[in-house]
């Protein structure tokens, strides 16, 4: 069965079912995303689901679905719109294309560290940015950490955009994405995570870009031996919440479920940066050459792109978040 089937057959089934999320007042929230479940993202979403059993008193539970089970990234967007599932966690960069605002966090070199980063997602930005959904019936709770993106190769180093001319390299579906690759000087080709391993195995595309847990729990390793730390971009994932949906739960429940996604977010930037130093080890263990590049070339490379956004409500955000201090 492909996708378009599951995704046609699962929309009947809601519609058949009709309000099948309350159970004798049980809250049920059906809640799909796309990594393994030994993902730091994974774990934090069970502890998510814990913390919303324990404060509601069983009242409210989380149904996961792992593993593109019911989609890729974009499907489960589309689907928690139509309200087929109530939730889902995606990166922001497919997101740009239902929220324009999103599309900041794929523009290279934004941030000048992991602490600015999250001084920007955890105050006023963070709050204007996950609210502005709302119009195509998308409301942010919470953002986890996806750390750095940085490319991975299999059978060229990088050390310099220089070295990416002639590359294939898979980008998510995000325009940004395709943007920056270009001004690296590589081929930007847009695939579906699911299928990512193939492809690289088969030579469709020569690399991609991602953090190293993803590189290393998705075993791209296994066919990319050359993994470049530019860390050209931090795109943080998101969990997004059907806003019909959230507006007919109560105070209480929002408060609840709200406070739950919160304290899943802290929890998993713990695990992530344990995963993400254990993910370098394995992946260098297993025969990947880990380059730890000069950055400046990369910054340099993509200023113009920077200032193609001036007079852009993009670049508005751009500036804001650059005043962050």
């Amino acid at each position: 069965m492909n996708r378009g089937t599951l995704f046609i057959i699962l929309a009947v089934l809601q519609l058949a079912a009709g309000g099948c999320r309350k159970e004798k007042d049980v809250v049920i929230l059906k809640l799909a995303h796309s990594v393994d479940v030994s993902h730091p993202v994974h774990k934090a979403m069970v502890y998510m689901g814990q913390r919303l059993e324990e404060e509601s008193g069983g009242k409210i539970t989380l149904e996961i679905f792992p593993n593109e089970q019911l989609g890729s990234e974009r499907e489960t967007i589309e689907q928690v719109q139509l309200g087929i599932i109530d939730m889902t966690k995606t990166s922001t960069a497919p997101l740009e294309s239902f929220i324009p605002e999103m599309g900041v966090f794929s523009i290279p070199y934004v941030f000048r560290s992991s602490d600015h980063f999250w001084k920007v997602l955890n105050g006023p930005i963070g709050d204007e940015v996950k609210q502005s959904g709302t119009g195509v019936k998308l409301y942010g709770l919470c953002f986890y950490d996806s750390g750095s993106r940085s490319f991975y190769t299999t059978s060229k180093s990088v050390n310099s955009p220089v070295d990416l001319k002639g590359l294939k390299i898979r980008v998510q579906q995000s325009n940004t994405s395709i943007e920056m690759v270009k001004a690296l000087s590589g081929s930007p080709t847009p695939i579906a995570w699911g299928e990512l391993y193939t492809s690289l195995q088969q030579g469709v595309v020569d690399g991609a870009e991602n953090n190293p847990p993803s590189f290393e729990t998705s075993r791209h390793y296994e066919v990319c031996k050359y993994y470049t730390l530019d860390e050209h971009t931090m795109v943080p994932d998101i969990i997004l919440i059907n806003s019909d949906f959230w507006n007919r739960l109560t105070v209480t429940q929002q408060q609840i479920i709200q406070q739950a996604a919160d304290e899943s977010s802290v929890y998993q930037r713990k695990l992530w940066k344990e995963k993400t130093n254990e993910s370098l080890r394995i992946v260098e263990q297993a025969g990947v050459e880990i380059i730890r590049p000069d950055k400046q070339p990369f910054i340099d490379a993509v200023k113009n792109m920077h200032n193609s956004y001036k007079g852009t409500e993009t670049g508005k955000l751009l500036e804001t978040i650059k005043t962050v201090e």
